[in-house]
């Protein structure tokens, strides 16, 4: 760990992807992204996924289950636009792609500046938050993409990506 000028100990930073659903910023931890997709190609159905999976693609090779976040947090659905993206994260040690409205910039924010998430933030509840950011002008809900799916449900969601 370097210093700074000052000889205080620098701060530990984090490095988060910024991503937006509807007017709020929301951001996961750059090491839990696997990349970013356009939603260029068609999605296919899987019978009997819950409501919020959209279906599965084929990337490079692997079939990926894709989650719409706006109805997995049940924030009102919008069409697929120019600037939606699919973050490919691994969960529960599968792979799955997570639809969202635009993705912001890459962002480097020291650890001291996220805090515990509150109770109750802007519609998602406080479970799958891993905190908030807190910047100058800005306020980041970061994600716990662990808990975006149940175990229950990465299982379902492998299965019916093999079947």
């Amino acid at each position: 760990m370097g210093t700074t000028t000052q000889g205080e100990p620098r701060a530990e930073t984090v490095q988060l992807l910024v991503f937006k659903l509807g007017e709020e910023e929301y951001a996961v931890d750059i090491l839990q992204a696997r990349g970013i997709e356009h939603l260029d190609q068609g999605v296919t159905r899987v019978p009997k996924a819950p409501s919020f999976v959209e279906g599965v693609i084929n990337l490079r090779g692997e079939i990926v289950p894709i989650v719409d976040l706006r109805k997995r947090f049940g924030l009102e659905v919008r069409p697929i636009g120019y600037d939606t993206r699919v973050i490919v994260v691994e969960v529960a040690g599968n792979l799955v792609g997570m639809i969202v409205d635009a993705i912001v910039e890459v962002l480097r924010v020291p650890s001291s500046a996220i805090e515990p998430a509150p109770e109750i933030t802007r519609g998602v509840e406080a479970y799958y938050l891993a905190g908030v950011v807190k910047l100058e002008n800005r306020l980041i809900v970061l994600f716990n993409l662990e808990r975006a799916l149940s175990p229950q449900e990465a299982q379902e969601l492998s299965q019916a990506k093999s079947g």
